[in-house]
């Protein structure tokens, strides 16, 4: 099986090649020749090619996985070809410089966390196709949507399955550029066109330092393969300095890492990414794309556990991101933009879990988080597609009855999400809160931290669903004439996330319980190069079972405090929000615009240093390269280099050729032109003449030598 990993990812390209080309020529609507173009509906071909072949990329992987798992290391690899047959470079392993040849494969690796995270990413992802066919099919541009989301699926998977880290950064860009062009999906919108620009470009700022990161990974290890990488690192002593340099390689990864799974400060992309089509935030900025950070910390798992300084900045980072996220899902009226900072915040949570060196936590809560969140996503879909696309929930209320199967599967995802037994979010919550405590430390800390983020997780996820589903209808007549439940093809995936949101917690039961976690025996072996070194740095007894079922009950009880209170704000006519909004007013403004962290952005980085650099260089450029207003005169740079030029120096060099050159030019002339006269006078051809010239000569050399020999 080894030897058809590569189909995994072949056949989503496959389907975004028929469709970008088949599809939008021929089998789908023409979009802008009119209103013709709008009319008939697009082949059912498109949507049979497009989830035709993630589906079969979906059964590959389930064939490959059992494979891995039946190997003796767990593991399937696969190599291509010779990608980047590089020169030979200047390296410095294991702290002594040489020279390594640069040489990068194309290949595919396949161990227990790739086969969690091709998993989710393929089963997820046919479910979010199969929906968007209804949710899509009407729009102009279905076959040319349809195409994008196969090209994303191969990005993604080219990410999770690269057996080294210049593979996973050309799927690591892949996701980056397909995310742009669905955000931007409906490009004649300008909010949507911005959010995908927005989106390209923070993405870049992190890329930047994974980049960096990934090059000093080669110069240190002399190979950008995992497992040699990940099992020299094994080999190498703990850092606890700040320079180290793995703590430095763990720093610039996780550079790379806030930016593609937005945590402060670069998160400010995701939420404006909601202008893309529903679908589109479900599988790229809930599902997939936005865990590849997490997915790349946990697969450099050996790395961060020999820099417990990284490992305290991914910890720190996550747990503000979490609860700085949650404050402002507290207050947020779009239903999509509510469960953006929900996720926001629960990828503040896996990062909290790789902080303290829990990435199995990291990765359970990933693929719990999946489910979930793309079951809330596409019932917020469903919700907007019933109310003609109102997405402000203070127009809702009220739908239960015309959409039940939609508030069914929605309320799981809330459970699931806010944490309640027996749900999937309730075992993968658990276990990041445990980990945290139970290493103590700084553990203690973000553990208080993710607790609170979890009260207001529950609180903002159940005041969005009593403010849709609860009370009586806000919205138009019109509006509440056009409701009704979502068509079948949207219905199913509901239900079977709904399904997956529910017992995928069950892979995970602790110990402490009746269970023994089989998804953290599972992903072991990915992490064994990390494992002696997070021993050494969290050294702390553990507590007993007893402690983790009472912290276990005390997370229970906060989500069910966060439920409550929203049951009793939302319920009906919401007067206490209000109250408690007008006499707060200051900080529900604050959280209501987002602490103006965009408008802070926009001032300082768009019109400070972008705008306002642009303008300084200009006139840098303008009044000192150039110099003088674009006007040759006395001044700087080139203009002023040109007036003194002209009219200092070329001036000078016309009055020193005239006067000094010219002048010693025509001295010389004027004397050998006068002395010609008497030199001619002499030279006249009569010998007696030249014979008194002898003469006197001859008188003149006498009295010459009697005056110097009088001298003696």
């Amino acid at each position: 099986m080894d030897s058809s990993l590569f189909l995994i990812p072949l056949f989503p390209l496959l389907g975004f090649l028929f469709n970008l080309t088949v599809g939008v020529r021929v089998l789908g609507r023409r979009e802008g020749d009119g209103a013709e173009a709008h009319t008939g509906a697009p082949s059912p071909i498109i949507g049979l090619v497009s989830c035709g072949t993630v589906l079969a990329s979906f059964l590959v992987s389930v064939w490959a996985v059992i494979d891995a798992h039946q190997a003796p290391d767990h593991t399937l690899a696969q190599t291509l070809w010779t990608w980047i047959p590089g020169g030979v470079t200047e390296t410095a392993v294991h702290g002594a410089a040489g020279a390594t040849p640069f040489n990068v494969e194309w290949g595919y690796l396949l161990d227990p966390i790739s086969s969690v995270m091709v998993l989710v990413v393929t089963l997820v992802g046919f479910l979010i196709h199969v929906y968007s066919i209804g949710y899509m099919g009407h729009d102009p541009g279905y076959a040319r949507y349809m195409a994008y989301l196969n090209l994303f699926m191969f990005a993604m998977l080219t990410l999770v399955m690269g057996a080294n880290y210049a593979v996973l950064f050309v799927g690591w860009e892949g996701v980056g550029f397909c995310s742009y062009i669905l955000i931007g999906f409906w490009f004649d919108k300008q909010s949507a066109s911005d959010a995908g620009k927005k989106a390209f470009i923070v993405n870049r700022i992190g890329d930047a330092g994974f980049l960096v990161g990934m090059f000093l990974v080669f110069v240190t290890f002399g190979t950008l393969d995992f497992r040699e990488v990940m099992a020299a690192a094994g080999h190498m002593p703990v850092e606890y300095a700040w320079g180290g340099t793995l703590t430095v390689i763990g720093l610039l990864l996780f550079v790379g890492a806030a930016g593609k799974s937005a945590q402060v400060p670069l998160y400010v992309w995701l939420p404006d990414a909601m202008e893309g089509p529903t679908p589109v935030s479900a599988l790229i900025h809930a599902a997939t794309m936005v865990t590849a950070g997490v997915y790349m910390v946990a697969r450099s798992s050996a790395i961060y556990a020999h820099a417990p300084k990284a490992m305290l900045v991914v910890a720190l980072v996550g747990a503000f991101t979490a609860i700085f996220a949650a404050s402002i899902g507290l207050v947020q009226n779009d239903i999509k933009r509510v469960l953006a900072y929900s996720t926001v915040s629960q990828l503040g949570y896996m990062f909290l879990a790789c902080g303290v060196g829990a990435f199995g936590a990291g990765i359970f809560h990933l693929g719990t988080h999946a489910f979930f969140k793309a079951l809330l996503f596409l019932g917020s879909g469903s919700v907007i597609h019933a109310m003609s696309g109102e997405q402000d929930m203070r127009h809702m209320g009220g739908l239960g009855p015309k959409l039940p199967w939609t508030r069914l599967t929605m309320l799981v995802g809330c459970v699931a999400i806010a944490g309640i037994p027996i749900f999937a979010g309730f075992f993968s919550k658990d276990e990041i809160l445990w980990s945290a405590f139970k290493v103590g430390g700084y553990g203690r800390w973000v553990w208080g931290v993710g607790l609170v983020a979890a009260a207001m997780t529950a609180f903002y996820m159940f005041r969005l669903y009593w403010m849709t589903f609860g009370g009586s209808f806000r919205g138009t007549a019109e509006q509440e004439h056009h409701l009704h439940e979502s068509p079948r093809v949207m219905v199913i995936p509901l239900q079977a996330l709904a399904i997956g949101a529910t017992i995928t917690g069950f892979l995970g039961v602790p110990a402490a319980l009746f269970g023994n976690n089989w998804i953290e025996h599972y992903l072991h072996p990915a992490f064994e190069n990390a494992h002696h070194a997070l021993e050494e740095v969290f050294a702390a007894p553990v507590p007993g079972h007893s402690v983790e079922l009472g912290l276990m009950g005390l997370s229970v009880v906060v989500a069910a405090a966060g439920i409550l209170v929203a049951w009793r704000f939302y319920r009906g006519d919401a007067v206490i929000p209000e109250r408690l909004a007008s006499t707060f007013s200051g900080p529900y403004r604050l959280l209501l615009n987002k602490y103006w962290v965009d408008e802070a952005y926009n001032a300082v980085v768009v019109r400070g240093l972008t705008l306002g650099g642009g303008s300084a260089l200009f006139a840098t450029d303008r009044y000192v390269v150039d110099g003088g207003n674009g006007e040759v005169q006395p001044g700087l740079g080139v203009n002023g280099v040109t007036w003194g030029t002209r009219d200092v120096v070329a001036k000078a060099s016309n009055l020193w050729d005239r006067w000094v050159v010219d002048g010693a030019v025509n001295l010389t002339a004027f004397v050998l032109d006068n002395l010609s006269y008497a030199f001619r006078s002499v030279q006249d051809g009569l010998v007696q003449h030249y014979a008194l010239g002898m003469l006197i000569g001859l008188f003149l050399l006498i009295a010459a030598g009697r005056f110097v020999l009088g001298l003696y």
